[in-house]
């Protein structure tokens, strides 16, 4: 359905990526009848864990977990001093502004989900040291062919709904710039003690990617319609997914929390549309042996819980005997006890007028993300066979350019507002 020239979806994604008062106003004029559900009186019903969105979010018929459309992320720094500790009065300031956003929205996909983290930038103010129950070291390069620059701001805010109007209304707020959100008054604004530094969008869903196909680093009428994700495929399989009780920090003053990797990614899909084969995408995403039996349909919902990777050769293996490694495949070696570690809730972006990821991971340490990551480089594989590159044929790395990484720390709900760090 069009709308002036443009569709709904295409409209939310612009006004998303746009932001401020004059996109909210258009996306509020062009909004559906639906209301917007609003937040529990009693704010104690709501998980103690930040990172537990799982329960609130619909699944597919699979039982995979469809993360919201729209999301935000927002980047804030508390003092350009570096030394300077938050006050309690700056403290209740944060939690006034965060528990004004849950009376406003119900914690859901058709409300708001959200979580705020600390960088160890942050941290290293105080002089206490975090807890050796905390892995946070900060952002550096996890591959010899990327040079990213490191995110430190102190904090970041992930916003996340299906309205795009809930996510514009709940940054203009947090900005300090609306009085109420969804009919409730918001008692106070992040930027009344934090100091804004940047804004970042995205989305993820069947159909959105290729409503947004008029970037650089794609071409034109290349996405297909049903896909979720620029590279065409479905992700976030329910088995190849940690679970939000692994992702948990167990001991220590941050029990209930997890860590979050963020990183910044331009894609670069000329090759993976116009030269790579339907058969050679299947083969770098998946393994050679989904697209020599010809396992994924589409974008792979045919698959129904999981990516199939166990039933791909060791990848090793794969790289000696076809010159090419999937990106799964190699995913699928980076598992504790034959499980996933690492969550993901990743989701495309247009930021920058390109095609783009941020992949953002949730996991108990970082050190899990650096791990699945040593297992995305393939270096075992690149060793067994001269036809596998250090990125060539080496899954999906070749397409894909890390421009930023940050590291933080997601503490439970009741320590979320400034925390120390012991």
């Amino acid at each position: 359905m069009t709308e002036r020239g443009i569709s709904r979806r295409s409209f939310a994604k612009a006004a998303v990526a746009i932001g401020g008062a004059s996109a909210l106003s258009a996306c509020l004029d062009r909004g559906g009848s639906e209301p917007i559900p609003a937040g529990p009186d009693d704010l104690s019903t709501l998980p103690a864990r930040q990172h537990a969105w799982n329960e609130s979010l619909p699944t597919d018929d699979h039982g995979n977990v469809r993360t919201p459309y729209h999301h935000l992320l927002l980047y804030y720094d508390y003092d350009d001093t570096e030394t300077t500790t938050p006050t309690e009065d700056d403290r209740e300031t944060v939690e006034d502004a965060l528990r004004s956003l849950e009376r406003g929205y119900e914690h859901s996909s058709d409300g708001l989900v959200f979580t705020i983290g600390y960088s160890r930038r942050y941290f290293d103010r105080y002089d206490d040291s975090l807890p050796e129950s905390v892995d946070l070291p900060r952002p550096e390069a996890l591959a010899p062919f990327e040079d990213p620059e490191p995110d430190e701001s102190d904090a970041i805010v992930h916003l996340a709904s299906d309205r795009p109007e809930v996510l514009l209304a709940a940054e203009e707020a947090l900005r300090g710039n609306r009085e109420t959100v969804n009919d409730s008054e918001m008692r106070a604004a992040l930027d009344d003690v934090l100091t804004f530094r940047e804004r970042r969008t995205g989305f993820i869903g069947d159909g959105l990617p290729a409503d947004r196909d008029d970037v650089d680093g794609v071409p034109e009428g290349s996405v297909p319609e049903d896909a979720p994700m620029y590279m065409g495929f479905k992700s976030g399989f329910r088995a190849n997914q940690a679970t939000e009780d692994r992702v948990t920090i167990q001991s220590g003053p941050f029990e209930g929390g997890t860590t979050q990797h963020v990183s910044k990614i331009h894609l670069h899909l000329e090759q993976w549309y116009e030269q790579d084969s339907r058969s050679q995408r299947v083969s770098k995403m998946f393994c050679p042996a989904h697209a020599e039996e010809d396992r994924v349909d589409g974008a792979g919902h045919n698959l129904g819980a999981a990516s199939g990777a166990s039933a791909c050769p060791a990848h090793a293996d794969s790289a000696r005997e076809s010159g090419v490694v999937g990106h799964a495949q190699k995913n699928a070696a980076a598992r504790e006890d034959g499980s996933p570690i690492m969550l993901r809730r990743d989701f495309d972006s247009t930021d920058d007028d390109r095609a783009g990821l941020h992949f953002l991971a949730l996991q108990r340490e970082i050190g899990d993300f650096v791990e699945t990551r040593a297992a995305m480089n393939g270096t075992d594989a690149a060793e067994e066979s001269g036809a596998v590159g250090t990125r060539l044929n080496n899954g999906i790395l070749e397409y894909m350019t890390v421009r930023r990484r940050g590291n933080y720390l997601l503490p439970p709900r009741e320590k979320r507002a400034f925390p120390r760090p012991r």
